[in-house]
């Protein structure tokens, strides 16, 4: 499956709005997912003019949910330079 294929994939019609990024069922993370779509088609500007988007993810509890791609926690997998 492609995350960023244009057409939302069958499953997102389920899908829940998060309030936390997280599953609202489970809680499981966003790296827990079975599956994953960006809606970058619609693109939403915050109150700072920054782009955010959709991001929806199908958790392996079976519970569909999305979130914003602004809300989403900053990754520990990123390097931090001395």
């Amino acid at each position: 499956m492609d995350a960023f294929q244009p057409t939302p994939p069958e499953w997102t019609q389920r899908a829940k709005h998060a309030l936390q990024f997280c599953c609202p069922t489970c809680g499981a993370s966003a790296y827990d997912a079975q599956r994953v779509w960006l809606n970058r088609r619609a693109p939403v500007m915050s109150e700072d003019y920054q782009r955010k988007w959709q991001e929806f993810y199908d958790c392996e509890c079976g519970t569909a949910w999305w979130a914003w791609s602004s809300d989403r926690p900053p990754s520990d997998l990123t390097r931090e330079d001395s």
